[in-house]
């Protein structure tokens, strides 16, 4: 019987596990946490969006887009569903989103525990590896034992949240057997804003059309609501936006965040709507011609934007001051300089290049018996449960081809 060692008891690693276990090996779970699946629990506000019926390539993110596509493409999501289903789980959808039906990310967590335990895996919790290094055999050193094996799945995750244990011990271990290492950078996280108006926007949230401004130049759009802090941006059109300014940034290039409020109107259109309402409300100030159109707090930014006092009257407004505020509300900009850190990050972006994997069996390149599953490697994914998708993908392959399987023997 084969034995194998996964390092880490996230979503990859126990599924991982799982997959190894039920191909008949000796699998060996050791887990940093004083419980599996930890990050797991905190993933989708706690309702565990645990996968995604819209499965394009654009979703995920990688150095190797063709690789990626490969590995997804040999346990996709249809089979991460029935997965999910054999383990007693109802699935619900939201608008493509795919959901335990108790609305519980515990659920899940739960019930990759359960079939772990059934298939007789030696999970060991609160248990830190110091190193991993290979003889004739691994050998997996722990404050308290040195664990063999024949091979070694690394399922540790990146650096993103490190109180739930994340804290980047793969990449050492990576490196140690010559892996190189694409430099892990916060993703699916909030923006730093140069600009201090962000500080009277704090709390307010708006529906948007987000661009990414790289040199100068438009990169990337997303739409959804942004969220304002008092340290600069946030939302979901924000976050998916994140990784690719975290790679420009560590590049040394400039990063913009424009904004359209109002993406359904030209700029004329604004300005007539605003000449209208000047019209009707005679000599009300520009927070009240604004009023029913944006958040009061959002009104004032743009009317100081425009360089119009919060005290002039509609009636005294030139031709310019409507450009200009028109202006504002289809392009509120905000230079960007820095993304929130690993504590506040969903992923990372970065990791352990594809190119040094034999394809879809997630094993080294490098080092026989070695594979990698999960968020170590360099795939994030976009919001909308793509990264658990990838943990669920790069761990079953993992473990069944670690066991000596192929999968056409699953």
């Amino acid at each position: 019987m084969k034995e194998i060692v996964v390092i880490g008891g996230g979503a990859s690693g126990l599924m991982a596990s799982i997959a190894a276990a039920r191909q008949g090996a000796r699998v060996t779970l050791l887990e940093k946490n004083k419980q599996m699946g930890r990050k797991l629990l905190v993933t989708g506000n706690g309702r565990c969006n645990f996968t995604n019926r819209n499965q394009e390539l654009s979703h995920y993110r990688s150095q190797n887009p063709e690789l990626a596509e490969q590995i997804l493409q040999a346990f996709p999501m249809e089979e991460t569903v029935s997965f999910f289903e054999e383990l007693g789980i109802l699935v619900k959808e939201r608008s493509g989103c795919l959901y335990p039906g108790s609305g519980q990310a515990e659920s899940i967590a739960k019930a990759l525990c359960l079939e772990a335990q059934r298939l007789r895996v030696k999970t060991v919790c609160h248990t830190e590896v110091l190193s991993v290094e290979k003889k004739n055999r691994f050998l997996i050193r722990t404050p308290g034992w040195v664990y063999e094996s024949d091979a070694v799945i690394l399922s540790c995750g990146s650096k993103t949240a490190p109180k739930t244990g994340s804290t980047g011990d793969g990449y050492r271990f990576a490196e140690g057997f010559g892996h190189e290492i694409i430099a892990p950078l916060p993703a699916l996280t909030g923006l730093y804003a140069l600009e201090k108006d962000c500080e009277k926007l704090a709390g307010v949230r708006a529906e948007a059309k987000v661009s990414l401004l790289i040199e100068g130049n438009v990169c990337m759009e997303e739409e959804g609501e942004v969220q304002f802090a008092s340290y600069g941006l946030s939302g979901i059109p924000v976050f998916q936006l994140s990784r690719y300014i975290s790679r420009a940034l560590e590049a040394g290039k400039t990063c913009t965040i424009c904004l359209d409020l109002l993406p359904a109107y030209t700029q004329e259109q604004i300005e007539e709507t605003l000449r209208k309402k000047q019209r009707y409300t005679g000599n009300r100030t520009g927070t009240d011609i604004l009023l029913g159109m944006f958040p009061e707090k959002l009104s004032r930014i743009f009317l100081e934007r425009a360089e119009i006092s919060l005290k002039k009257k509609g009636q005294d407004w030139e031709e310019k001051d409507y450009q200009r505020l028109s202006g504002q509300i289809k392009g509120l900009c905000f230079r960007i300089t820095r993304c929130r850190g690993y504590d506040q990050a969903q992923v990372c972006t970065g990791g352990v290049p594809l190119t040094e994997l034999k394809g879809i069996t997630m094993e080294s390149a490098l080092v026989i018996g070695l594979y990698f599953a999960g968020e170590l490697l360099d795939v994030d994914g976009a919001c909308g449960g793509y990264n658990l998708q990838w943990a669920w993908t790069s761990g079953f392959l993992a473990g069944i081809h670690a066991a000596g399987r192929s999968l056409a023997c699953r």
